[in-house]
């Protein structure tokens, strides 16, 4: 019988050779199963968020894939979660750039009707291909609570 550590070893060799688009593009549909079930309990949109944030921070650690911060990583799965229809609105003005708040427009824009198209594939294969060159540091622990405690300082301060 294999430990857990060298399944995940043999998973990660075969993301890393043959990872196409449809690992990365689309969610998992363990994620979208437990999105769903926080919102049948009554959890927020950014509870029901949370879970396409966890499996983005998985995904790096699992080395799927990298992120240049973890800013980035949660960022990618706040994109994703909009884009399965999670209820999530963009950032009020002032708490994020016009540019970012365009963008999560249109992701929740995308989430909220049927698509007309499919995503390009050439374009995810991009992005992924990008994302393959970045590091696996910011889903570490550190990274992670050094971006949730500037995240609540910056929280307070707007409180202040």
């Amino acid at each position: 019988m294999k430990t857990a550590s060298a399944c995940w070893r043999v998973y990660r060799a075969r993301a890393s050779r043959h990872a196409t688009c449809e690992v990365n593009a689309m969610p998992e549909i363990r994620t979208l199963r437990r999105a769903r079930r926080a919102r049948s309990r009554g959890k927020s949109p950014s509870a029901q968020a949370g879970e396409f944030v966890r499996e983005e921070i998985h995904h790096v650690r699992e080395g799927i894939h990298g992120a240049r911060s973890a800013r980035q990583a949660i960022a990618i799965g706040l994109s994703k979660a909009r884009r399965a229809g999670i209820r999530l609105p963009p950032p009020r003005q002032g708490y994020a750039s016009e540019r970012v708040r365009r963008r999560a427009l249109r992701d929740y824009r995308a989430g909220q009707h049927h698509p007309v198209g499919g995503p390009s594939r050439t374009r995810s294969r991009a992005t992924l291909r990008a994302l393959r060159h970045e590091g696996h540091a910011a889903a570490s622990h550190s990274a992670l609570a050094r971006q949730a405690r500037r995240s609540a300082r910056q929280r307070f301060n707007r409180m202040r």
